[in-house]
């Protein structure tokens, strides 16, 4: 499963794999924006760890790591 979210003007993709029956392994990946340095920075796909985790536990999850990075690297304050 696939599902992409903005964000300050950057695309979150998040990818689900099965990890167990109903269970899932959540990664995200960061895309777009006009802060290349960031892309460089957070470009990769990455999984979340303490899972596996309900479907929609999983998206809301990586969603929020995937917001949180951009912040952490762009800052707070910047629009």
């Amino acid at each position: 499963m696939h599902r992409v979210f903005s964000h300050r003007g950057f695309e979150i993709h998040v990818r689900l794999a099965e990890a167990s029956p109903g269970l899932y392994d959540a990664f995200f990946q960061i895309k777009g924006g006009v802060h290349v340095g960031v892309i460089d920075e957070l470009g990769a796909e990455t999984k979340l760890r303490k899972g596996p985790f309900g479907p929609q536990k999983a998206f809301l999850s990586a969603q929020e790591a995937g917001q949180t990075a951009i912040d952490a690297v762009i800052g707070e304050d910047e629009s």
